[in-house]
């Protein structure tokens, strides 16, 4: 920004004054079935095909294919029949439900929920607090209350939490050898899909699930198999109930929701719990030393206003409140992705 270029056309502040437009164009073809569609019916379609399918119009489905060309979604080719859709090889693997590494239900997630929030951006600058209750009518103290406001909006979050581990969750794991770990205890671990890769990853391990009992229930009901043996769940809330003796514990996503302060009590449990020689691994979105960036963390770390009481942080920032509560041999390892690793050992 700030080229000769952008000072005599704007094209990097138009770009960023539609970006809200580029998220809902992606957000509505995904909710609407388009990339499941086209996946399923194995050949190219039609704007025509696919809005009789899917039950819309046909001047509102033709323009909103035409953008996810635009945008790399969609592949169209032009044909004596008129133009026929398909779907991208990103697409393919992202968006359509069925893959494995399917961003579906994260996105629906932002769209439903996280869009909402940021109506109230300003509001949240202004007053330095998320914005549940003018979004949902919910206590802004009741960080969760929003999230988990019906069952069916607590699948969604915890579906799209999971969608993250699926393209996360080995590197943030495997950034450090954690082998030498057998008794872990994930801490909020929701849906499970973490604890899930860290078996896989280290097969002679076991991770207990720690979550709210609503939480549990759901998980094991549509996330955990139960043949899967080395994962076990503990119903509890980590701030007001006791934490059990482990190895390791893993707070992934966990300590960007809270503030220094309950930051520093949680780590203070933790560190008492845990076994001597063991360790606490922090999976977050690290910033910048100079918090220039990234981008992508910067704007977790206004999401973080609207939607909680926590920030994104540096490295040293949360190597500061691991040695507050105890925790020594801190180790930081970027990973190139969303999400990086610090590890702390007692």
């Amino acid at each position: 920004m700030g080229s000769t270029e952008d000072l005599d056309y704007p094209q990097t502040i138009l770009q960023y004054n539609s970006g809200f437009l580029v998220s809902k164009i992606m957000f509505t073809a995904c909710e609407l079935g388009v990339f499941d569609l086209l996946l399923e019916s194995g050949e190219p379609l039609s704007s025509d095909a696919i809005a009789a399918r899917l039950g819309t119009s046909t001047t509102g489905m033709e323009r909103l294919l035409d953008a996810c060309v635009g945008l790399k979604l969609l592949a169209v080719e032009l044909t004596q029949e008129g133009a026929l859709y398909r779907n991208t090889d990103i697409s393919n693997i992202y968006l359509t439900k069925s893959s494995p590494k399917s961003q579906y239900h994260i996105m629906m997630y932002y769209s439903n929920t996280v869009y909402l929030c940021w109506h109230y951006l300003a509001d949240a600058v202004r007053e330095g607090r998320n914005q549940y209750e003018r979004a949902f009518g919910i206590s802004s103290k009741d960080s969760f209350g929003a999230m988990y406001r019906s069952e069916e909006e607590m699948l969604k979050f915890m579906a799209g939490q999971n969608s993250v581990w699926s393209i996360c969750g080995r590197d943030v794991l495997a950034a450090f050898d954690l082998s030498p770990f057998r008794q872990i205890y994930d801490l909020g671990g929701g849906g499970g899909a973490l604890a899930r890769e860290y078996v896989s990853l280290y097969p002679n391990s076991t991770v207990t699930i720690y979550d709210l009992p609503k939480v549990v229930q759901v998980a094991k009901e549509q996330f955990v198999p139960p043949e899967e043996r080395r994962i076990a769940f503990h119903e509890g809330d980590f701030f007001n109930n006791s934490i059990p003796e482990a190895e390791l514990y893993l707070l992934s996503k966990i300590l960007h929701d809270w503030d220094d302060e309950k930051c520093g009590q949680l780590l203070a449990k933790v560190y008492k719990a845990c076994k001597p020689g063991g360790g606490v691994l922090l999976v977050e979105s690290l910033l910048n030393e100079d918090k220039s960036g990234p981008l992508e963390t910067q704007l977790y770390s206004m999401n973080m206003l609207v939607q909680t009481e926590g920030k994104e942080r540096t490295a040293a920032e949360y190597s500061k409140l691991l040695e507050a509560a105890g925790f020594r041999e801190i180790q930081v390892k970027r990973t190139g992705k969303i999400y990086d690793a610090v590890l702390g050992r007692k």
